[in-house]
C-alpha cells in the first residue's frame, strides 16, 4: 500500500478575484471580467482551478526552494516539458506526458505524485461587480467591470511518498516514465534499478517531499493582486500520513449561517474510523487571527488526545509544517 500525506487547507479570500473566467461576450458591454464559479442549485461558489493552484505551488518551489524546473517546448498547439524527472524536480512531482519518436522510446507519461482539488468557496456568494474607468488619456473615459468576492476557500491535496523519485518502465499509461536516454541519465545520477523501475537516492526523494510541504506557508499567486492583494497561503492546515491512497478530510468544513465552520466531530470521526491506517499524529496549524473561535476548541482537542496514539498536535502554520516534515523520512519507505 502506498504511503500518502493527506492535506486539508483553508485560504482566506476577503476581497479577492483569484481566478477569472475572462470576458463574457453575452453581457451588455464587452469588457466585464467574471470570476470562475460553480453552481449548486441556486447558489454560486467561486473557485480557483486545480491547475491554478498547481501553478502557484510550482512557482513557489522554483522561487523559494530553488527547484530546477523543466524547460517547456512548444510545437504548434502542443506544449510539453522535458519529461526528465531525474534532473528536473517538477517533472518528478507534477508529472508529464510527452510523445517521443518511436525510436527514442515512444510516448512517455507520468502520474503526478502531488494531487490536489480546486480551491472552492465554502459559502455561496453573490460576487460584487466593481466598476472602473481608464481615464488617463485624452477623450472619453473607457469603462470596465470585474467581479470579486469575500469568502473562505477550501481544498485538499495528497502527496504519494512511495512514488516520489521512483520511475517506472511499465507499458501502462502513467507508468511508462522511462526511455533509453533517461535510463542512462538516471544511472549517471545515482538512481538504482530495482526490477522494472528506477529509484532515486533517498536524500533526493526526501528533500523533494519535504520541499513540497515546506512551500505551503509561502504559496503566492492569483489574479488581480494589484488591486485585491490576497495572501493565498493556508490559514488553517491539517496534515497526516496514512497507509493508503484515499483522502480522509474532504468533508471537514461546512457553511453555517453564511460562514465557514470547521466540523470537529467530523474530524474526530475520521480519527476514530481510520485509526488503523493513520501513520502519524494529526498535525493542525492555524494562522492567529483567522477563525479565532477555533483556538479554544483545538486546544481542547489537543488535550483530549494527549494520551492517545495518534495525538493531535496544534500550533501555528509554520510550526505545524516544520514539525510534520520531520516525520517524512520515516514514511518514505
Amino acid at each position: 500500500m502506498t504511503r500518502t500525506v493527506n492535506g486539508f487547507m483553508l485560504i482566506d479570500a476577503p476581497h479577492s478575484a483569484l481566478n477569472n473566467a475572462g470576458n463574457d461576450s453575452s453581457e451588455r458591454t464587452e469588457n466585464i471580467v467574471r470570476v470562475k464559479v460553480i453552481r449548486k442549485g441556486r447558489k454560486v461558489y467561486p473557485y480557483v482551478s486545480g491547475q491554478a493552484l498547481r501553478y502557484w505551488w510550482r512557482t513557489t518551489l522554483e522561487e523559494k526552494f530553488d527547484w530546477k524546473v523543466s524547460p517547456i517546448e512548444r510545437e504548434k498547439k502542443i506544449a510539453f516539458t522535458n519529461a526528465n524527472p531525474v534532473e528536473y524536480d517538477d517533472d518528478d512531482v507534477f508529472g508529464y506526458m510527452r510523445a517521443l519518436k518511436k525510436a527514442d522510446g515512444g510516448t512517455v507519461t507520468r502520474l503526478s505524485v502531488l494531487k490536489n482539488s480546486p480551491l472552492v468557496s465554502v459559502t455561496g456568494q453573490v460576487p460584487t461587480e466593481d466598476f472602473g474607468v481608464m481615464a488617463r488619456h485624452e477623450g472619453d473615459p473607457v469603462p470596465y467591470e470585474h467581479e470579486f468576492y469575500s469568502t473562505v476557500l477550501k481544498g485538499i491535496f495528497s502527496l504519494d511518498l512511495g512514488n516520489i523519485g521512483v520511475f517506472y518502465k511499465s507499458e501502462k499509461t502513467g507508468y511508462k516514465n522511462m526511455y533509453p536516454e533517461l535510463e542512462a541519465i538516471a544511472e549517471k545520477n545515482g538512481a538504482a534499478q530495482v526490477e522494472s523501475k528506477w529509484v532515486m537516492p533517498a536524500e533526493v526523494r526526501t528533500k523533494r517531499a519535504k520541499d513540497v510541504l515546506k512551500a505551503l506557508p509561502y504559496l503566492a499567486g492569483g489574479a488581480k493582486q494589484t488591486s485585491h492583494l490576497t495572501d493565498v497561503s493556508p490559514k488553517l492546515l491539517i496534515l497526516v500520513g496514512i497507509d493508503g491512497g484515499n483522502h480522509l478530510f474532504m468533508n471537514l468544513v461546512r457553511e453555517e449561517n453564511g460562514e465557514a465552520s470547521l466540523d470537529i466531530e467530523a474530524l474526530e470521526d475520521v480519527i476514530s474510523d481510520y485509526s488503523d491506517i493513520l501513520l502519524t499524529d494529526i498535525y493542525i496549524g492555524r494562522r492567529k487571527g483567522f477563525m479565532e473561535e477555533l483556538d479554544p476548541v483545538l486546544k481542547a482537542l489537543t488535550e483530549k488526545y494527549a494520551g492517545n496514539s495518534p495525538k493531535v498536535i496544534y500550533g501555528s502554520i509554520n510550526e505545524t509544517v516544520d514539525s510534520f516534515v520531520q516525520v517524512i523520512p520515516g514514511l518514505m519507505g
